[in-house]
């Protein structure tokens, strides 16, 4: 199951212990080493509706259901500064969505509108690209896979440049039409030769 990273903010984080909501998904924080999600910020009511949230780990989720990402606890949660390696990652204040993107040779794609991620491992599988203003309109979305990004910053995702483009199966001038001709077969056929005796 591939989703869409918009379906993530303001989803219900919901406690087994507490048996209903904890808060809800008001953040994603990407680690922009392996382009993975390696925790929430979540935030309601059960959590203070401080000015920042807590953070959850998302091996600390059990479940990516319908109706939330189930925990077993509030405890689940943690404070800003717990974890070392997610305070590192959010010390780099990375967001994914608003990068420009371009190839390597410089030519401009784009900017991230959305991505698509991987419930299971949390890793983001494509980027979703919203096209400048001239394309947009042959072209108002373009996707791209996680395969083709040669590099990424601050600022913006470098993705591999098209190869040459792939040549057609049939060169025009090999190309046999693979019709038959109705007039060369069967009564138009026999009709035909009777013209010709005739002539």
């Amino acid at each position: 199951m591939i989703l869409k990273s918009a379906r993530l903010i303001g989803t219900p984080v919901l406690s087994l212990h507490l048996g209903g909501p904890i808060g809800n998904v008001v953040r994603e924080i990407v680690d922009p080493n392996d382009l993975k999600i390696i925790a929430l910020e979540v935030d309601g009511p059960q959590t203070g509706n401080g000015e920042y949230g807590y953070i959850l780990d998302v091996r600390s989720i059990r479940e990516y259901s319908n109706i939330g990402l189930i925990v077993d606890s509030i405890d689940d949660l943690v404070s800003p500064g717990d974890v070392i390696k997610i305070d590192e990652v959010m010390d780099l204040n990375f967001s994914v969505i608003g990068l420009n993107v371009k190839t390597k040779k410089g030519t401009k794609l784009g900017k991230i509108e959305d991505y698509t991620f991987e419930p299971e491992s949390m890793m983001i599988m494509q980027f979703i690209i919203k096209r400048p203003f001239m394309k947009s309109f042959l072209d108002p979305e373009l996707t791209i896979g996680r395969s083709r990004v040669s590099e990424i910053n601050d600022y913006e995702l470098i993705v591999k440049d098209e190869e040459d483009k792939i040549k057609k199966s049939v060169n025009e001038q090999d190309f046999v039409p693979n019709f038959v001709n109705p007039f060369r077969e069967g009564k138009f056929a026999t009709n035909e030769a009777s013209l010709e005796e005739d002539e």
